[in-house]
């Protein structure tokens, strides 16, 4: 599908895996220039290794979304070597400290939400003016199923996850009429890194293998996931394309959803 970007200017945050890394694939392959960054140098530099082969190669610079010198730098580097961006993906977030409300420290709230909600703040403020002059812009949160169904044991993830849905419908209400559209995806149980560590300490407190962790969590924890199984990194990716192709010129504020069903509300 011709998603009309050929050209544009994007950056993905968190890409060097999961959800990032596959929207950025997906990014290079319609033509699109792609800025890819995530905190860890060496890990972002092997993502890059994988990308070798396309003839449509991204640019990458490592930069922590917690640390508001190194975002200015990142948007300093960008401005310098690729120009103002066209499309804004925040896609980089930590699972965070998990537990009952009583149980989680005050380092772990803060941390998650420094992560989660503060670091696409300090993104989107770092790349706006650049979106803003181009008269055509898309902005793109990844957000989660926890921002509208939150869990008891997840509660920081939870609320930095829902401050994204009002932050995203708050920016789509201040800028669509300069051309910018902004909008979130919801994604449940993704196989990325971040469940994958998840299960794995799921697997190893219930003493059984990493699949029967999975499926042990699908059966009791979402049972609304109608298909029975993790998401794709790429079938998300597809979703955050779309946000930011012409084919979606009318769609503004909007929450999509990629969840097999997982939330129970319409």
């Amino acid at each position: 599908m011709d998603l009309n970007i050929r050209g544009r200017r994007a950056l993905v945050t968190g890409a060097d895996s999961g959800i990032g890394f596959a929207t950025v694939q997906l990014l290079l392959a319609e033509g699109a220039t792609v800025v890819m960054t995530d905190h860890d140098p060496d890990k972002l530099t092997h993502a890059v290794d994988k990308l070798s082969e396309l003839d449509n190669r991204p640019y990458a610079f490592a930069a922590d979304v917690t640390d508001p010198a190194a975002i200015e730098r990142l948007a300093q580097q960008v401005g310098d070597e690729v120009g103002d961006l066209d499309i804004l993906i925040n896609v980089a977030g930590i699972h965070g400290e998990g537990g009952l409300f009583h149980e989680i420290s005050q380092e772990g709230w803060d941390h998650t939400l420094d992560v989660d909600l503060m670091g696409p703040v300090r993104v989107t403020r770092a790349f706006l003016p650049g979106l803003r002059r181009g008269g055509w812009g898309r902005l793109v949160f990844v957000s989660s199923e926890d921002a509208v169904q939150p869990y008891d044991d997840e509660l920081p993830y939870c609320a930095a996850k829902a401050g994204l849905l009002s932050l995203a419908k708050g920016l789509s209400r201040t800028y669509a009429s300069e051309g910018l559209l902004v909008n979130t995806v919801s994604p449940a149980f993704i196989a990325t890194p971040m469940t994958d560590e998840m299960m794995n300490e799921r697997a190893e407190s219930l003493g059984v293998t990493c699949d029967e962790a999975i499926a042990s969590f699908l059966r009791e924890e979402r049972p609304f996931m109608e298909l029975g199984r993790r998401g794709q990194p790429e079938e998300v990716a597809h979703v955050i394309a779309f946000l930011c192709s012409d084919a979606a010129s009318f769609v503004n504020g909007s929450n999509y959803r990629v969840d097999s069903g997982s939330v129970a509300t319409i």
